[in-house]
C-alpha cells in the first residue's frame, strides 16, 4: 500500500509539472507603453473646410464632431494649451497647405546631414489690419504679449476700478459673460471675419451679445474679476490666433 501511495503522489506531481510547462509554453507577455490608453484616433482632415465657433462649444467637442483629434485640431490652428477658443472664431479643419502638399508630407524626404547648419526662420511681419485701433482703457502697461506663451496672449493694462473700458474698433459683440476660465467678466468683439478683440477681468459688462458697438464706445468697467489686481487683459486675434496688440495700438 505504501508503495502504491508513493507512486500516486509521484504521478500527481509529474502531471502538475507538465500542466505548468504547457501553460508557460502557450502564454505570452503583452507590453504596453505608459501612454497606451486605448485605440489611437486617426484624424480625417476636411481640406478647404472651416467652422465658426458657437457659444458653448469646446475645442474637444468640435474635434469629436468632425472626426479629428483635439490635439490635431489645436495644432492645425496654432492654439496652445489650455486650448481656449472664442465664439465667432474660425477654425480650419485641415492642416496648412493643400491636400497634395499634405500627401507629399507622408513621402520620404531626403534630409541634410545632421551637422549642416539650419538657417534661422524669418520672423513673419504682423498681418496688416484694416482698422484704426485705439487703446481700450487709460492706464499703465503691466505685461506684454509673448508669442507661444498661453498666459501672455495679450497685454495687461493697470488702472482704477470702475474706469471706462472702450471698444478698440467698430464691431459686433459675440460674447459677453464669465464662462471662460481665467478671463473673469469677459467681452469679445468681432470686427470682421478675421479680426477679434477680447477684454477681460472687468468689474461689470455693459453690452450684450449681438450688440453693434463703435470704436471708443464704453463696453465695460475695469475691475479685477479673475485677476489679483484692477486691470484689463486685452487681446487682438487674427484668424483665431493671438497677435501683439502693441503692433496695432498707437504709441502712447
Amino acid at each position: 500500500m505504501r508503495s502504491t501511495g508513493r507512486v500516486l503522489v509521484r504521478m500527481a506531481a509529474l502531471l502538475a509539472s507538465a500542466a505548468l510547462l504547457a501553460a508557460c509554453g502557450s502564454s505570452h507577455v503583452v507590453r504596453r507603453t505608459g501612454g497606451d490608453r486605448g485605440p489611437v484616433q486617426v484624424s480625417k482632415p476636411k481640406y478647404g473646410v472651416t467652422t465658426t465657433v458657437r457659444r458653448g462649444q469646446t475645442l474637444y467637442r468640435i474635434a469629436t464632431d468632425n472626426g479629428i483629434s483635439a490635439r490635431d485640431l489645436a495644432a492645425w490652428n496654432g492654439i496652445a494649451p489650455p486650448y481656449t477658443i472664442y465664439p465667432g472664431q474660425r477654425l480650419r479643419l485641415y492642416p496648412g497647405g493643400s491636400s497634395r502638399q499634405h500627401a507629399a508630407g507622408n513621402a520620404t524626404v531626403s534630409r541634410p546631414p545632421a551637422s549642416a547648419p539650419r538657417p534661422a526662420a524669418p520672423v513673419a511681419p504682423p498681418p496688416s489690419s484694416p482698422f484704426s485701433w485705439r487703446w481700450p482703457v487709460e492706464g499703465t502697461l503691466l505685461a506684454r504679449y509673448a508669442a507661444g506663451e498661453p498666459t501672455r496672449q495679450g497685454i495687461d493694462i493697470g488702472g482704477t476700478a470702475g474706469a471706462a473700458v472702450r471698444a478698440a474698433a467698430d464691431g459686433v459683440v459675440v460674447y459677453s459673460g464669465s464662462g471662460l476660465v481665467g478671463y473673469g467678466e469677459l467681452v469679445i468683439i468681432k470686427h470682421d471675419e478675421q479680426w477679434l478683440s477680447a477684454y477681460g477681468h472687468n468689474r461689470a459688462r455693459l453690452v450684450n451679445e449681438g450688440q453693434v458697438v463703435k470704436a471708443g464706445q464704453q463696453i465695460a468697467e475695469l475691475g479685477h474679476s479673475g485677476a489679483p489686481r484692477d486691470m484689463l487683459h486685452f487681446e487682438i486675434r487674427y484668424n483665431g490666433k493671438p497677435v501683439d496688440p502693441l503692433s496695432y495700438l498707437p504709441r502712447q
